[in-house]
């Protein structure tokens, strides 16, 4: 009897510590930095809020969305209009992110997928 009780406190102990380990949305994080830093390069750092701040690689952006799971509706954002040549603003036509794993997916008011950010945090 004592044999059995050990074996079934050292598996929950076992699934406890296994659970623990885990990310407990599956690497669906939406807050974090998505994105380059680089010159030219579109990016975005979302907080655990639903406030967020980046760039289209021309024209910056802060504004305050909602998330939802491994979604970010980004909301009506305050952003510069500079014009650049050379520069494609996809970024600033997206209204919301879904995350899968380390990729970030945007899509426009369509729901058109307009563009993808790698995590970089």
């Amino acid at each position: 009897m004592n044999r059995m009780r050990t074996a079934g406190v050292t598996a929950l102990f076992a699934a406890l510590l296994l659970t623990a380990c885990t990310s407990p949305q599956g690497g669906t994080d939406v807050s974090g930095k998505w994105g380059s830093t680089d010159p030219g390069q579109p990016n975005l750092i979302v907080n655990s809020d639903g406030s967020y701040s980046g760039s289209d690689g021309c024209n910056t952006m802060t504004g305050k969305g909602t998330i939802s799971g491994n979604t970010i509706e980004l909301g009506t954002a305050a952003m510069t209009q500079k014009q650049c040549s050379d520069v494609n603003t996809w970024m600033s036509k997206a209204e919301k992110g879904t995350v899968d794993g380390n990729i970030m997916t945007m899509y426009d008011s369509s729901g058109k997928s307009i563009g993808r950010l790698d995590r970089n945090d």
